[in-house]
């Protein structure tokens, strides 16, 4: 069921970013060859009978694509045909082009809203408090033979409260700790499930105190405010700028730095990636919380899609933005021919890249 979702997810974010060209397309009266939801095979078909497009529902549920006459032509066997892309002005491609990815940023802006609107914002409390829970087991030390689980809260140690707003109480009961004591009784929160383990702690000699070997941090104590109907579209506009300058951020660091780039991932990876996430909040917090989680990867992704296909790599949106400036400022186009091998050779090294990315995440997944 989540693997659905998360192909649905992607399904979603593809199809409004096509539906974005095609709107562009009838606005400008740009003739579409065809609008399709999904690839391969055609499952079912028709025909439009004011307009000459074939609208198609295919076979494989992972987006769709917005075809133009003309779009791509090498050969130059449409070049002459008045319905083909290229014979309308550069602006009003242009504006059907950007249409695509502005699509993405308004569906990432509509689903902030109205995931605002209904869950509300969490706003730190006046006075800083945390809640620490287990950021990271290590193998092979105490905690890990305990069964100790990364993610775990944990609420109470031999009967004394930890969840006081400091992480200190935690960390100095683990740390004072004496030979002798019997094993520390944790109280551990896990999703839904409350669980009994006991822990002993070991000498590091290095941090010289003792430790049952996890990474420890903290949430901060937040409460839910509900910012009213105006106040939901300023958090969504606040939400969905600081998303997109985070993957701005990550985008320079791994172009720069190489940042990163043990995380990228193809269709695979990503719909592993949705899956779990959702399924682990709704263990976590029930199905209100994972429909919360499915929103909030809506939004990202869909903002994510949007960047991507604005960067000026051929094959992509921004690519052929960058052609249609050209031609603006030339006041002529460059030989369709040229252009559609430059994005032919784009779209064939994106494909070999989904493919190695693909091959990387079905290993993963066996790992």
């Amino acid at each position: 069921m989540y693997i659905i979702l998360a192909i649905l997810l992607l399904a979603i974010l593809i199809v409004v970013h096509e539906f974005g060209h095609f709107m562009a397309a009838r606005a400008m009266k740009i003739d579409v060859r065809e609008f399709a939801v999904g690839f391969g095979p055609k499952l079912a078909g028709w025909k439009s009978k004011k307009y000459e497009t074939t609208f198609a529902i295919r076979a494989i549920p992972m987006g769709g694509y917005c075809s133009f006459y003309g779009e791509d032509d090498r050969t130059g066997k449409e070049q002459d045909d008045p319905r083909a892309f290229g014979k309308h002005n550069v602006w009003k491609r242009m504006f059907v082009i950007l249409m695509g990815p502005m699509m993405n940023f308004v569906l990432a802006f509509v689903a902030a809203t109205v995931l605002i609107w209904c869950s509300g914002i969490a706003v730190p409390t006046e006075k800083e408090e945390y809640d620490p829970f287990i950021a990271e087991v290590m193998a092979a030390g105490p905690a890990y033979e305990a069964g100790l689980q990364n993610g775990d809260i944990v609420t109470e140690i031999n009967g004394k409260n930890m969840l006081d707003g400091t992480m200190e109480t935690l960390l100095d009961t683990i740390a004072g700790w004496k030979e002798g004591d019997g094993p520390l009784e944790m109280t551990v929160r896990r999703g839904e499930k409350t669980e009994q383990l006991s822990v002993t702690p070991v000498w590091n000699e290095e941090a010289g105190k003792m430790q049952i070997g996890v990474y420890i941090n903290g949430y901060r104590r937040a409460e839910i405010v509900h910012p009213g109907f105006f106040g939901g579209f300023r958090e969504a506009w606040n939400y969905s700028v600081d998303a997109g300058g985070a993957i701005l951020r990550a985008l320079k660091n791994l172009v720069t730095k190489g940042e990163g780039l043990d995380q990228t991932a193809g269709p695979v990876g990503i719909v592993s990636m949705i899956s779990s996430q959702v399924e682990d909040t709704v263990k976590e917090g029930g199905a209100g919380a994972g429909l919360d989680m499915f929103v909030k990867l809506l939004v990202l992704i869909s903002i994510n899609l949007g960047l991507m296909n604005l960067l000026p790599i051929p094959g992509l949106d921004g690519s052929r933005l960058v052609f249609g400036l050209i031609e603006a400022v030339r006041g002529k186009p460059v030989p369709p021919q040229k252009e559609a091998m430059v994005h032919l050779i784009g779209m064939g090294l994106l494909l070999a890249l989904m493919v190695f990315f693909t091959f990387r995440d079905v290993i993963r997944l066996f790992q």
